[in-house]
């Protein structure tokens, strides 16, 4: 027998929901096919079976809350006993009569209680496990609590649906203001934040690169046919690639006191969306060229603002980079995400006072902060790769013209 489990999905994702099942108990499958769909607050994707064989038992249903690395069903031979596989907290079956409306408490959106385990009496059930994750997110973000509300899922789930619902039939007097609580997807965030603080031994450089050159190649591709989508991350982007190239040791993981060294360049880069944080990664970037880095870049965000991201493009980075330019800021402290070893934080382009002959002159210059776990980075090989990258970055016309 092969036990099938909830995987998991990207930093923050600590439970999914069933979606959809595409097979029955009982019905038979093949390796590689899709049995169901799995949704969390931030995408959605197929499970599909890692074996063939006969699917003996599922032990959720549509609409079922599950943590991460559950068991979720059973693939096998007919006659095989999967009593001892089956998780402790699986839900009741979905043809367990609903107990009519759900009450829906204020505040409810905070937390999730687990899924009630089999034969578990649904009295004791607490309100707030009624919610569907979306629709907890749905609540929290319109501070709606429509009070008793009567569920569309199984066994009378509330789902996000049941929730818009609601919302537009209800009384602007009904979604009173409420003090925002924090969702559980930013208090995961704040966890790993805290544990990567306490668990490495992180320190920030702070350096500037001219940017004349970005802003002129960057002019120079906007006025050339398929290449205006190139942006200047992008081309920062590529001199990081160049610059791990040169100084690799950087491009590393630090996994239970070894480290491990990475020879293919998998660049994440932080995506911010209505959801929260997201970090797409872009795999092998050593292979790219500027327009393919370009263009990955440009998917995968759209994937992750729309929410239906792969969740193997948001895993397997060995290197980040955080880019607030954009936004105006100059430099900033980016926090590592264990076990990378370093992250780069790129800041706006600003006009520099600079000696040039003898005098002062302004350039335009661009912010770059590099943070590094000195359990494995010692402050000297850290400013090697910022000088190595500002070098890149200064000579990305030439670098480009190489890469293209």
């Amino acid at each position: 027998m092969t036990p099938v489990e909830v995987p998991k999905v990207g930093n923050t994702v600590e439970e999914c929901i069933v979606g959809e099942w595409r097979k029955k108990k009982g019905d038979e499958v093949t390796e590689g096919e899709v049995i169901a769909e799995i949704e969390t607050d931030k995408t959605s994707f197929e499970i599909t079976a890692p074996v063939s064989g006969t699917l003996l038992e599922i032990f959720f249903q549509q609409g079922d809350l599950v943590p991460v690395f559950t068991t979720l069903c059973v693939i096998g031979e007919p006659g095989e006993n999967t009593g001892t596989l089956g998780p402790a907290t699986a839900a009741a079956p979905a043809d367990t009569p609903s107990q009519g409306p759900i009450p829906v408490p204020a505040g409810s959106a905070v937390g999730v209680a687990a899924a009630s385990p089999v034969g578990s009496s649904p009295d004791l059930q607490a309100p707030a496990a009624a919610l569907s994750p979306r629709a907890q997110r749905f609540a929290a973000e319109h501070n709606f609590s429509p009070g008793t509300i009567a569920g569309s899922g199984p066994g009378g789930r509330v789902l996000e649906a049941d929730l818009r619902a609601a919302y537009a039939a209800a009384p602007a007097a009904t979604a009173a203001p409420a003090p925002e609580r924090v969702s559980n997807i930013r208090e995961t965030i704040a966890r790993r934040m805290r544990e990567s603080l306490s668990t490495t031994a992180q320190y920030t450089m702070h350096t500037s690169a001219g940017a004349g050159g970005l802003l002129a190649l960057r002019a120079r591709f906007k006025a050339s046919p398929g290449m205006g989508s190139i942006t200047i991350g992008d081309m920062v982007l590529f001199c990081v690639v160049k610059a791990l190239q040169e100084i690799p040791a950087l491009n590393a993981e630090f996994i239970e006191g070894r480290i491990v060294r990475h020879t293919e360049i998998n660049l994440g880069f932080a995506c911010d969306t209505d959801r929260g944080l997201f970090v797409p990664v872009v795999k092998q970037c050593q292979k790219l060229a500027i327009q393919e880095i370009s263009a990955k870049v440009a998917q995968l965000a759209k994937q992750a603002v729309q929410g239906n991201i792969p969740p193997d493009d948001l895993k397997g980075a060995t290197f980040t980079v955080s880019n607030l330019g954009s936004l105006g800021i100059e430099g900033f402290t980016p926090i590592l995400n264990s076990p990378q070893v370093g992250i780069l934080g790129v800041g706006a382009i600003q006009l520099k006072p600079v000696r040039i002959n003898g005098g002062i002159a302004l350039i335009d210059s661009i912010g770059l902060s590099l943070t590094c776990d000195h359990q494995v980075i010692d402050g000297a090989p850290g400013a090697r790769f910022l000088q190595v990258l500002a070098g890149k970055i200064e000579k990305v016309e030439e670098l480009c013209a190489v890469g293209t």
